[in-house]
């Protein structure tokens, strides 16, 4: 069944009979009868205050009023049809929420998404952003990627990126770091991203403590604090300090040689960003293909030098 157009009256009524020659045969492809026809013409007329058809023995014939007036609905018909069905097909498009954090949507997927929108025309991708994926975050989201131990997201979760750490700063901070007693990197300011309680994520008495150096962390009067990590990369590139870079979440600023690594990675088994179902559709299992494929690149992954 063909589905229902928008109703346009005398306009779509006038580039019928154009159509069809006749107001019988225009009659019948719009479902109405001759009768209503000849009534939406007569009625036209008047308003109009000129006749826009002559009849003949066999059909009609547009005046020159008429024709006139056709040209403005066969335009209006048209643009009018046409933005009709684009519609229709903006509604049908399917559309995939993500739910994850601040890192990972500003650092890792917003520079691939082009990558994901040529694979994938067809489905519309919205990112629900927060800092920590909440509890009843499938209310809001089709699927997920969240940061922490595996044991937080049940046995469906998938791990796409293993947390991977290591210090990072502009290639001219990293020049002037000399060697000599106690850490290099103490030599700069840290920049410190903070957690609500206990940090879910390395941080740097965490990461200090896991290269057992037995170093001392005291707070320098230089050192920043912020509550979001775009903001502790951002205070990395613009040279105010070393940062704590997550491999993947950061590879494409290595790459680029707007920071690089300053010290020795340390890693965390079993615990990273998850990919965590929600909907089963059939867009949320591309998005979820193309996630792992993507961050398969990632994990396999940098070594320092």
């Amino acid at each position: 069944m063909s589905e229902a157009l928008i109703d346009l009256a005398w306009m779509r009524l006038l580039v019928e009979i154009d159509r069809k020659g006749s107001l019988s045969a225009a009659a019948e492809a719009l479902g109405l009868t001759q009768p209503a026809v000849s009534y939406q013409i007569r009625l036209l007329e008047q308003r109009f205050g000129q006749p826009v058809l002559h009849r003949l023995h066999r059909g009609v014939r547009f005046t020159d009023e008429g024709r006139r007036l056709l040209a403005i609905a066969e335009r209006t018909v048209s643009e009018v049809d046409a933005l009709q069905r684009s519609v229709r097909a903006a509604r049908r498009r399917p559309t995939v929420r993500l739910a994850t954090d601040y890192a990972f949507s500003s650092l890792w997927l917003i520079p691939r998404m082009h990558a994901f929108r040529q694979s994938h025309p067809e489905i519309d991708l919205q990112i629900v952003a927060t800092q920590r994926l909440g509890h009843h975050w499938r209310e809001d989201a089709d699927l997920a990627v969240a940061f922490g131990a595996g044991s937080e997201f049940g046995a469906d979760a998938r791990l796409l990126m293993p947390e991977r750490v290591v210090p990072v700063c502009t290639p001219t901070q990293a020049r002037s770091l000399a060697d000599g007693p106690g850490l290099p990197i103490r030599q700069r300011p840290l920049i410190h991203l903070e957690a609500e309680q206990v940090s879910p994520w390395l941080d740097w008495p965490a990461y200090l403590s896991r290269l057992q150096l037995g170093e001392s962390l005291q707070d320098s009067p230089g050192d920043l604090r912020f509550n979001t990590y775009a903001l502790v990369v951002q205070a990395a590139m613009a040279g105010q300090g070393v940062a704590l870079g997550w491999l993947g979440i950061v590879d494409h600023l290595l790459d680029a040689n707007l920071l690089v690594m300053a010290g020795d990675m340390v890693s965390v088994e079993g615990r990273g960003y998850w990919l965590v179902p929600g909907s089963d559709s059939e867009a949320v299992t591309l998005l979820a293909a193309w996630l792992v494929e993507e961050a398969g690149g990632t994990v396999a992954g940098r070594i320092p030098n």
